[in-house]
């Protein structure tokens, strides 16, 4: 379970005096409690989240962290950059591969197929379909420009 990997990484960084990946590491289980915390609230029946609930957690940190380098870049914050895209990396490592090149292109066209999609009104079919079948594998970002190209 990847809540597992996270809380083993942390007890190795510390151990290793790793300062920046304990750091992130507790933010990451401080996140994943606070989702526990609000599905408990909520009556969802379950104490832990899903591996698959987890995946979704981890990639809105993530993106997150890319929207905070933009800010950081445009007011010239270097230090804070370096700092985010260290996170990324420690976050990315529980986290499938991320998919890449031909395997996006492939992964894209499948679910074009698959929803039936023809024209960019049908985007919406074809991101659902990827965000469920890849989740934490693509980079939405890049995934939305093969999508319009396969729509377009």
């Amino acid at each position: 379970m990847i809540k597992d990997e996270i809380k083993g990484a942390l007890n190795k960084a510390m151990k290793d005096k790793k300062k920046e990946e304990v750091s992130t590491l507790r933010l990451m289980l401080a996140a994943i409690k606070d989702e526990e915390i609000a599905i408990r609230s909520a009556g969802a029946g379950q104490d832990e989240l899903s591996d698959e609930a987890l995946i979704k957690l981890l990639d809105g940190m993530i993106k997150q962290r890319r929207q905070s380098i933009e800010m950081f870049a445009q007011g010239g914050r270097q230090e804070l950059v370096e700092k985010e895209k260290g996170e990324i990396k420690i976050i990315q490592t529980f986290l499938p591969r991320q998919l890449m090149g031909k395997e996006m292109e492939e992964a894209v066209r499948l679910c074009v197929e698959e929803s039936k999609a023809s024209s960019l009104k049908d985007m919406r079919l074809v991101m659902d379909c990827l965000k469920e079948k890849y989740a934490g594998q693509l980079d939405m970002g890049k995934v939305v420009s093969l999508v319009k190209g396969c729509l377009g």
